[in-house]
């Protein structure tokens, strides 16, 4: 399927932070090169080649931090010239970048490069999925923290490249009040007074099972609900009773098969891990000319 780049009204995502990126290239490097390459050593050092990245699908592009560093932690004379953006939509057979310099060092940082673009493109382009499949309901589709060990940053940026939203980047800048936290704190109402008491600047929802929870964690003062595992019947309802009063988000099980009727109960927002726990590699090769 042919995928669009988010729409032009909307902003492309803020760039990366590179102190994050360095990171992950040397854990990916480290865990690739080891103590060095000793099948690159066989080429000349001198030896000097261009090679082409060409995708082999309709995706959606992302990763072009991650893979300009690594080429520039192996030797930065590599140049990389790109002729797409992260977030422009891809077609089968499209250059996306050329690469010249070291033959050794392109060698060597070829699989590391690729897997980060591989993989981030495949997340921005499962996002672009999802907000393609609620368009015009006016839902947001927003990620979780069901992400890669060590990639979320990186992950939450494909998100965004995809044309979707962050939901919380972890468990420090955002408060989401779950069954356990009520049950320690005694009611929703408590545990909401606590929150706002603890961090009053952060946003602050509660997970809610039926629609007297909801109207409840509304009372506290709740800014959203989650509305965990609701059927899209007790979504209207919610719809019908809360909406304006409350963010209602949506979660639980909701696949692309399904997130179109969820979104046209009326919620504000759709969550789901599928778009960074269930992506699928886009198909790259890189070609030396």
């Amino acid at each position: 399927m042919a995928l669009a780049p988010p729409s032009s009204t909307t902003s492309r995502p803020a760039p990366p932070d590179p102190a994050v990126v360095r990171e992950n290239v040397a854990a990916a490097l480290a865990e690739d090169l080891g103590s060095g390459d000793v099948t690159a050593a066989l080429i000349p050092a001198d030896q000097v080649f261009r090679t082409r990245v060409i995708s082999r699908e309709h995706a959606v592009l992302c990763g072009q931090a991650w893979f300009e560093e690594t080429f520039a932690q192996i030797d930065d004379s590599v140049h990389v010239d790109w002729a797409v953006a992260d977030g422009d939509a891809l077609a089968p057979n499209q250059e996306v970048c050329v690469l010249g310099g070291s033959a050794r060092a392109i060698l060597s940082g070829e699989r590391t490069a690729l897997n980060f673009l591989q993989t981030l493109s495949g997340t921005a382009s499962r996002s672009a999925e999802f907000v393609h499949a609620v368009d015009g309901t006016g839902t947001v589709i927003l990620d979780t923290r069901k992400t890669l060990p060590g990639l979320r940053v990186a992950q939450k940026y494909a998100v965004r490249c995809g044309g979707a939203r962050n939901h919380r980047q972890g468990l420090f800048d955002a408060i989401l009040v779950k069954e356990n936290h009520i049950a320690a704190a005694g009611s929703i109402s408590e545990a909401v007074r606590q929150a706002q008491a603890q961090s009053p600047n952060l946003l602050l929802e509660v997970e809610v099972e039926n629609l007297e929870q909801l109207a409840e964690a509304r009372d506290a003062g709740a800014q959203r609900v989650l509305l965990d595992n609701f059927s899209n019947e007790m979504l209207r309802e919610a719809v019908s009773r809360f909406s304006g009063q409350i963010g209602l988000e949506a979660s639980g099980g909701i696949s692309l098969d399904t997130v179109r009727a969820v979104a046209e109960t009326g919620v504000d927002f759709i969550s789901t891990g599928d778009v960074t726990k269930h992506v699928r590699a886009t198909d790259f090769s890189m070609r030396f000319v």
